[in-house]
């Protein structure tokens, strides 16, 4: 995997661009290689800036990452006909890596190697824009090109600002260079109908530019059309390659010093809530897109109604647009910070190194710390396989407890630059939490059990209980699908005897609202 810095001035480490407090972009190719026309662009664009005195100047004012092919196994497994919806090139390589994973959903749970040498690059560089190139896929229509930046419609205020400054910066100079550029993802509301519109939205931390805000950064996700030509495509990201750059070299400072005063805000006494998930809002205002005639029939083929465009007749349609993202879910991080006991402590102090979160180990035992504990009511997991994974959808709520919390477990405290990150990775109803993805899924699964004739036997002991016989006949009245089900008759009694693993169903990872004292602590 290569990275290239570039620098007017000889800037080309992370250490002598921090000492220099200098702007770092990042952009990135290949994250998909059957798209790949980030790679040709990049090459191209820092061809020509090297090779002019001008170039060179504006080069001085920044550094560039560029990252020409993020996924090489893809690129490797290169030959025709691997994207059907793509015009050309005639080769090109594949969208996911050898274990079969797409990188683009890989960010908050980091699993694939690729993404763990990515993730150490940007902590080493933190760019303060991070650009990754795809070609998006869908219906064909006349816009050539889409610029999704995040944060700019949510996240904190002055840097939402400054996103949607350098967005419609980006937006004025691909139109001013012959482009149809739209601010957001061009997906159709109910896929392959025209009619049903286009809403905007908020991609979780799966994905690059999502993920990349979440860290108090820009991320910008940019999307060719796949039937445009590949070389139009090449065009339409060096042009936005080169707007970039030279936005950058113009304001890069200033979105630096806003990043690190949005670390310095997160890391300071206001916890303020964190919204985990977004939902288009409102209603919808009319939007003039520039498409093709078309028509809707239903096909001989496949029996469903199909659209069929005619690129011969350009169109303007007039679609229903909902602009407006309100928040669909959101948490108060805990005041001191979440606790992860030590039999998970391993593998979750990785996750947190790679995604630069900072997080303690306890240097002794507690045997008593107050703490909230999540426990479910109800955990489902997923049905099927996603990205390697079948994830836990739980419902609960957190409830004060005490807790034993044993040496060894780490302390993520809350007050840190990277606060809205660790929030979405810990929070159970966060949709990238590492509980979402089914990392903590053995909490949700039933090891002990009590034979039947042992809960026969305990279930006559308890009844002996005038309390307890009243509260069973209740629910046998009341419940009668329960009255009629022998196991879980039982099932109520075991719940209720002394051998019931009391960490059934509780989510293993605390929420801590009061520091701890000093002497229980030490570095990781």
């Amino acid at each position: 995997m290569l990275a290239l810095a570039v620098s007017g001035d000889g800037v080309l480490e992370p250490k002598a661009a921090r000492a220099k407090k200098r702007p770092v972009l990042l952009v990135q190719g290949g994250i998909h290689a059957g798209e790949i026309e980030g790679k040709d662009a990049g090459f191209w664009v820092l061809r020509e800036l090297l090779e002019s005195p001008a170039g060179r100047a504006s080069l001085a004012r920044f550094t560039l990452v560029f990252v020409p092919v993020f996924n090489v196994d893809s690129h490797e497994r290169f030959g025709p006909n691997h994207r059907p919806n793509q015009r050309g090139p005639r080769e090109m390589g594949w969208r996911t890596t050898g274990q079969n994973l797409n990188l683009n959903r890989d960010y908050a749970k980091a699993e694939a190697p690729e993404m763990a040498a990515m993730l150490e690059l940007l902590t080493a560089w933190d760019p303060v824009v991070y650009a990754d190139i795809h070609t998006t896929d869908g219906a064909q229509f006349q816009h050539d090109v889409s610029v999704n930046l995040v944060p700019s419609l949510g996240g904190p205020t002055r840097l939402a600002a400054l996103g949607r400054g350098l967005r419609d910066r980006l937006l004025e100079r691909l139109k001013a260079g012959g482009h149809l550029p739209v601010s957001f993802y061009p997906e159709f509301i109910r896929r392959d109908d025209p009619a049903s519109g286009f809403r905007v939205g908020m991609a979780p931390p799966r994905l690059a530019h999502s993920y990349w805000g979440l860290r108090n950064r820009f991320g910008i996700l940019l999307e060719l059309h796949s039937w445009k030509t590949y070389d139009l495509r090449v065009k339409a990201a060096a042009d936005f390659i080169l707007a970039l750059l030279d936005a950058a070299a113009k304001d890069g400072a200033a979105w630096a010093a806003a990043c690190a005063a949005q670390d310095a805000a997160d890391s300071g006494p206001d916890v303020p809530d964190v919204t985990l998930a977004w939902a288009a809002g409102g209603k919808s205002r009319p939007l003039e897109f520039l498409g093709y005639a078309y028509s809707r029939t239903t096909s001989s083929v496949s029996g469903a109604l199909m659209t069929v465009y005619d690129e011969s007749r350009p169109q303007v349609w007039t679609l229903p647009f909902f602009d407006q993202l309100k928040p669909a879910a959101s948490a108060r991080p805990p005041e001191a910070g979440y606790l992860v006991p030590a039999a998970h402590a391993g593998w979750v102090a990785e996750k947190l190194r790679l995604h630069g979160i900072a997080f303690e180990a306890l240097a002794a035992d507690r045997p008593a710390v107050r703490v909230s504990v999540f426990r479910a009511a109800k955990a489902v997991p997923g049905k099927e396989s996603y990205e390697g994974r079948l994830g836990m959808t739980v419902e609960g709520v957190w409830a004060p407890e005490e807790r034993e919390v044993p040496r060894g477990s780490l302390l993520v405290p809350t007050r840190q630059a990277r606060r809205s990150l660790l929030t979405h990775l810990f929070e159970p109803a966060a949709p990238d939490s590492f509980l979402r993805w089914g990392f903590f899924n053995t909490a949700f699964e039933l090891k002990e059990y009590m034979e039947p004739y042992v809960a026969e036997a305990a279930a006559r002991d308890m009844l002996k209980d005038p309390a307890a016989a009243a509260d069973f006949e209740k629910r046998l009245r009341e419940d009668p699908a329960f009255a009629a089900d022998p196991e879980r008759r039982l099932d109520y009694f075991y719940r209720r005897h002394p051998s019931w693993d009391e960490r059934y169903n509780l989510y293993p990872v605390y929420r801590l609202e009061e520091s701890l004292d000093p002497e229980t602590r030490s570095r990781p």
